[in-house]
């Protein structure tokens, strides 16, 4: 098949499965088996430029019941030209699904889709990817294809696109996995204006677990169904959509997932869900303590939010609840002298309590946490939650950090939950976030634009119905879990879902214990897993591991102080894993330059380059465990708390990057610095008298040359740092950073005076080394730059002439 003179419009991302590509030809014609084609001879055409095709709007849509799924790709596509052009549409069709419906009408007419076995699909591909000097449809290379002729693309006009799937979901212990496209163009020219997912999910069993390994959705999850819903505006997802749900008639809901390589300890993800359905009989009466700080400082909206928000509260408890309320400053004034029963009355009299405080005095931090341990009695075994809301330091009384915290350590019960939530930036993060870590529970952070009542109504409506608390773990046979997250289990609460991470060692099936206590009473659920010696699946797992690892590592170095042991543990696994915060970021590049690592081999050379950023980030990275209040000690809880929390370990580096960048925005750092120059679009093969328009990339940042460029609007450090950051993908197993136009393996690291096997792009070697292991293709798929070790030897890929 001829492709001549052809540039990508949109593609999809490493494990796309279903998203549309569109082919636009300069002849205008696509030649069919049946059809000759011969042009006169005419003089050639002067030189026409011609703009990448838009993706305006893709929308994805699925049913799922049971283990059946049905997926809608709606894309609209606009021609900015302005003429018309001809193109064809190519969709990769999922393993082992089975089209529905194409729905593309032409002047009124239906078009027709072909379909193209993998062998045929392939030489389409590579056909593509020769002539454009693009290895992006790569990830396509051993799957089959609808192919589809779109003309006439009217000038300025737009077509809309519509394909249907069916396919049978796989399950993996217990977990059905469902993949949605939502990657969106490579090469688009600009980001589509909307990307959204609709998810109807039905089972026959009680929905035990409905969890996203890429993203985090709003899920509105009942009995037996479930809706997820993802959307964006103006922005180009990185991956797919991967879901995971669980559905079982049990009390209790597990489900297992596992990753290993061979010779190595294996990695595993185990979620545990009551879900929804939990009967009231079934959850635990509680106690709960409010504690309110009325000190003279939180005067204004900081009282008046935490009033609403503390009346939501107790309005919401449940009537076999009991419950306190304390308000401090100078003194520590209790409400009832003790737990009251959450009846009509006592809910009255508390909230007009709250209504009539006012700020005044200094702050008894210690004796408000005193009385609070204090109040729940001595006999009881039920869940007893403090909820403690401060906005500044202690300043009277014991007035020590390490005092109050053992003073917490020395009266706390096992079934106790002190629950922290500072207000604004004055506060001691290292006291609230040591008395969370001590009693198995979390502190959270108000910063002064965002809204109390909003954040302690949400989390208060979590954990209104505890089903199992004091959890334990026992893993089966020889099966031994190590440098498991959280590292402190929660309690379990109804429709709330734990995600642990860890890493195992041995192998073998047998009966893991979920173990709790219940009504004063331990209970246990068994689930019978396998830990497999080889298991290829799940790769990103690893990854979240490592991602709420490296959390742990930072949050310790934080709070008692740097290690060297410890610093360089979180070097190697941000770097190993791709983990770039504005911490990590700079552990890697000091490290580089320790190291004396040479310039086109270094992970973060655009940082290298950057001396204000670097500046600032090594100001900040100092402050990290020395500053216990500001902006600065708030980002860095904040930070090491989305790493340690970590649902998706992208989402997770995101937030961690803004939390970042507001502490370096506080610092007020220099906006006059350089700005590092955009790296150059890549080169695009034309045929003889025509130009077509550079496709352009996302943005990207090459190493600043040594007298950068100055931009008419300055960047800040900030905005800087978290474009360093954006600036590597895991691919199959591996993480890639850019250096330039170079894409890296970061386990070059690990070679000791590697030989290079060089291989030219779309050479006939490239073409036959891709095809010696699929995650080969995924890795070329970066660009026609790369560098990666595989079985032990360096290969590098070029463009060179």
């Amino acid at each position: 098949m001829r492709v001549v003179n052809v540039f990508l419009l949109l593609l999809f991302s490493m494990s796309a499965f279903g998203s549309g590509i569109v082919i636009v030809h300069d002849d205008h014609r696509w030649p069919g088996p049946d059809r000759r084609i011969i042009h006169p001879p005419r003089p050639r055409p002067p030189a026409v430029v011609t703009r990448a095709i838009e993706l305006e709007r893709q929308r994805v849509t699925a049913r799922i019941e049971d283990q059946v799924a049905r997926t809608t790709i709606e894309q609209v596509f606009h021609n900015p030209n302005s003429r018309q052009v001809e193109g064809t549409f190519l969709f990769p069709v999922p393993k082992g699904a089975q089209l529905d419906g194409f729905t593309l009408e032409i002047n009124g007419q239906r078009a027709e889709a072909e379909m193209l076995d993998s062998g045929k699909a392939r030489k389409i591909y590579e056909g593509i990817v020769r002539s454009l000097k693009d290895p992006g449809l790569l990830e396509y290379a051993d799957r089959d294809l609808y192919k589809i002729r779109i003309f006439p693309f009217p000038a300025r006009g737009r077509r809309t696109i519509s394909v249907s799937y069916t396919q049978v979901l796989t399950a993996d212990s217990g977990l059905i996995e469902y993949r949605a496209p939502l990657s969106v163009a490579k090469h688009s020219g600009k980001p589509p204006k909307e990307v959204s997912l609709e998810v109807d999910l039905q089972t026959k069993a009680p929905l035990k677990s409905v969890w996203s390994a890429t993203h985090e959705p709003k899920i509105e999850q009942k009995a037996r169904t479930a809706r997820i819903t993802w959307s964006a505006e103006n922005v180009k997802p990185e991956s797919d959509f991967q879901l995971y749900y669980a559905a079982a008639n049990t009390d209790f809901g597990a489900s297992l997932l596992t990753h290993r390589k061979d010779g190595e300890e294996g990695y595993f993800l185990l979620l545990l869900s009551p879900g929804n359905q939990a009967k009231k009989d079934e959850t635990l009466p509680k106690d709960v303590t409010f504690v309110l700080d009325t000190s003279g400082s939180m005067s204004g909206n900081k009282l008046e939010q935490a009033k609403k928000a503390l009346g939501f509260c107790v309005e919401n408890l449940n009537d076999q609840d009991r419950f306190e309320v304390l308000r401090f400053a100078t003194e520590v004034e209790p409400l009832f002298d003790g737990l009251k029963e959450a009846d009509e009355k006592n809910r009255r009299r508390a909230k007009e309590f709250i209504r009539d405080l006012r700020p005044i005095g200094s702050t008894a931090i210690n004796d408000a946490l005193q009385l609070a341990l204090k109040t729940r009695p001595q006999k009881s075994k039920r869940p007893y939650v403090v909820i403690f809301l401060t906005d500044g330091r202690p300043t009277i009384g014991v007035t020590n950090e390490r005092d109050i915290v053992a003073n917490v350590a020395k009266d706390n019960s096992r079934l106790t939950r002190i629950f922290c939530f500072g207000i604004g930036t004055d506060v001691n993060t290292h006291l609230l976030d040591r008395i969370t870590e001590q009693t198995k529970a979390f502190s959270q952070y108000v910063l002064p634009e965002e809204d109390l009542e909003v954040k302690l109504s949400r989390f208060f409506s979590k954990i209104k119905d505890p089903v199992l608390a004091d959890l334990k773990l026992k893993f089966p046979g020889k099966v031994r879990a190590a440098q498991t997250y959280p590292r402190n289990l929660p309690d379990l609460f109804k429709g709330y879902q734990l995600v642990v991470v860890g890493r195992y060692r041995n192998q073998g099936k047998g009966e893991l214990v979920l173990q709790g206590a219940l009504k004063g009473k331990t209970v246990a659920h068994e689930f019978s897993f396998n830990f497999p010696k080889r298991s290829a699946r799940n790769s990103f797992i690893p990854r979240l591991w490592a991602t709420r690892r490296v959390g742990y590592l930072l949050d310790e170095m934080r709070l008692r102080g740097e290690r060297k042991e410890l610093k360089d543990e979180i070097t190697q696994l941000a770097r190993e894993y791709g983990i770039v915060t504005p911490y990590t970021a700079y552990l890697i590049v000091e490290d580089e330059r320790r190291n004396q690592v040479t310039m086109n081999r270094r992970l973060l050379p655009q940082l290298e380059n950057d001396a204000v950023a670097r500046r600032e980030l090594s100001t900040l990275y100092r402050s990290f465990g020395r500053a216990k209040s500001g902006d600065a000690a708030v980002a860095s809880s904040q930070v090491t708390r989305s790493l340690k929390t970590a649902k998706t370990s992208l989402g997770a580096q995101q937030e961690a990057v803004a939390r970042g960048g507001r502490a370096l925005r506080a610092k007020q750092p220099s906006l006059n610095a350089p700005t590092p120059v955009a790296a150059p679009a890549p080169r695009v093969m034309t045929a003889p008298n025509r130009t077509l328009a550079p496709v352009v990339r996302k943005p990207q940042l090459s190493a600043p040359p040594k007298k950068a460029v100055m931009r008419s609007r300055a960047v800040s450090v900030d905005e800087r740092v978290s474009t360093y950051s954006a600036q590597n993908r895991r691919v199959a197993g591996k993480t890639f950073y850019r250096n330039g136009e170079h894409w890296l393996d970061a386990e070059i690291r690990t070679l000791k005076q590697p030989q290079p096997i060089r291989v030219k792009f779309g050479s006939d070697a490239y073409f036959q080394l891709l095809r010696q292991d699929p995650a080969i293709a995924r890795w070329l798929a970066l660009g026609n730059q790369v560098s990666f070790v595989w079985k032990g030897k360096l290969y590098e890929v070029h463009d060179s002439q």
